[in-house]
């Protein structure tokens, strides 16, 4: 009789010994693999993003004619100066302006273009390549080509006012007028970008819940509302901080067509000013404090939307 009353079964056999924790051996050929392909991108990352951002910053606490070999060390100066002088405060007001509308006019567009052009359209493929075409045009070629189109005595919007009896503002001359033609020409260029993103998601998400809503005949706005726009909402995160990114660096089609103005800084933006007072004005270690602000902010505006998303 064994030790449970079972003829032929032992406890020990009965209640099997708990497994042992095996150490995983180091896969050496696989980490070596990794090194070698992560550690070329990570020299790089440094050599052509950090060091410049540290170099950036130790800059700024300098004073420098960028054609002298020599800084001299000034501390905090070139914040103070900064945050005291008022034009700074209306630079940044601008941004802020053109940020937000670029950001938002261009997805918004690109989204109902992108659920217009998801459909089974005749030559929809011929229109998804005109709206894309812009994207990957210079900016430059259509700050120049829009300059025609604002031009309040030949333009295109001349024309289109003149047929309605409204005369056309001069976009060159007001500085709110000139502010929103520099925006709506870059909402046009950036167009595609959010365009063909925002058309991919759509293309991936699920069809089920699609034929779903149709059997139960749900309006359209709410099938959008309810079931589409959920399943586009990381696809909506990822877009507004790359856009937003790059709608911090514009800096071609504001030259081409204003240069900063009218007023000299009507349409200036953080990173035109860094341009400005760096290589034109050649006070680089004020134009490298005014990076490090703009750093600052777009970095803050990136964390607030990765959190805001992750408690979403």
């Amino acid at each position: 009789m064994s030790a449970l009353g079972i003829p032929g079964i032992d406890r020990d056999d009965a209640i099997p010994d708990p497994p042992r924790r095996r150490r995983r051996a180091t896969n050496w050929r696989h980490a070596a693999l990794a090194a070698v392909l992560v550690l070329p991108n990570m020299a790089l990352l440094f050599l052509f993003t950090y060091r410049p951002l540290i170099d950036n910053i130790r800059i700024s606490f300098y004073h420098w004619n960028i054609s002298s070999p020599r800084m001299t060390f000034v501390g905090l100066d070139n914040y103070t100066r900064y945050f005291s002088d008022p034009e700074s405060w209306q630079i940044m007001l601008q941004t802020l302006l053109f940020t937000g509308a670029a950001v938002i006019g261009s997805m918004v567009i690109g989204l109902a273009l992108a659920l217009l052009l998801d459909r089974a359209l005749k030559g929809r493929n011929l229109v998804r390549a005109v709206v894309f075409a812009p994207y990957v045009i210079s900016g430059a070629a259509i700050g120049v080509a829009f300059q025609f189109v604002f031009d309040p005595n030949f333009g295109l919007v001349q024309d289109i006012l003149g047929w309605f009896s409204i005369a056309s503002p001069n976009f060159y001359q007001h500085r709110w007028w000139a502010l929103f033609m520099v925006t709506f020409t870059y909402i046009w260029k950036n167009l595609g970008y959010t365009f063909v993103i925002y058309l991919a998601a759509l293309q991936g998400r699920r069809s089920d819940l699609d034929e779903a809503a149709e059997i139960d005949k749900t309006p359209p706005w709410r099938r959008f509302w309810r079931i589409t726009l959920p399943q586009l909402r990381g696809t909506t995160v990822f877009l507004s901080i790359t856009v937003l990114l790059n709608s911090f660096q514009v800096f071609d089609i504001i030259q081409v067509m204003t240069a900063g103005g009218p007023y000299e800084t009507a349409t200036t933006t953080m990173v035109y000013q860094v341009y400005q007072e760096t290589f034109v004005n050649s006070q680089a270690g004020y134009g490298s404090a005014v990076a490090t602000v703009m750093f600052v902010v777009v970095l803050i505006i990136t964390v607030a939307q990765a959190r805001l998303q992750k408690e979403n």
